[in-house]
């Protein structure tokens, strides 16, 4: 499910979406907070252009609501049903949730926007798997 070559992997990784061999992040580290929306032009291994056209991931602000709000609802249903707090306690771990993870948001909702528009290519992961091991 999480293997090379699903869409899975390279959400969760970072990974190029189209040959998986590279991040596509300068940091992969994403609470390097100065470095987080700092990505490579283009995949070193497969040439894939990241950012298709201008202002492409200003996309990825809608998943980013999509997965704030299943991070908040995760925080409300670990702090208010499992912990027993109260309804005030619980909107202050959703908000300290929010704020803790917004690197992680921030990311993930970039590679699911990317990975919504292109595809892993096997015959172009396996190409380079070739060139590479010719030179």
């Amino acid at each position: 499910m999480f293997k090379k070559g699903s869409k899975l992997y390279s959400i969760f990784t970072g990974a190029c979406p189209k040959c998986h061999k590279e991040s596509m992040y300068t940091d992969t580290n994403p609470y390097h907070v100065s470095q987080l929306f700092s990505m490579h032009e283009r995949c070193s291994h497969c040439n894939t252009k990241y950012k298709i056209e201008p202002s492409f991931f200003y996309g990825s602000m809608y998943v980013s609501y999509g997965v704030g709000i299943a991070f908040a609802v995760a925080a409300f249903v670990i702090s208010y049903f499992f912990l027993g707090s109260t309804p005030n306690v619980a909107f202050i771990a959703i908000v300290g949730a929010l704020i803790v993870f917004y690197p992680i948001i921030v990311r993930l909702s970039r590679n699911i926007w990317i990975n919504i528009f292109m595809s892993y290519d096997k015959k172009l992961a396996s190409k380079n798997d070739k060139l590479e091991t010719k030179k």
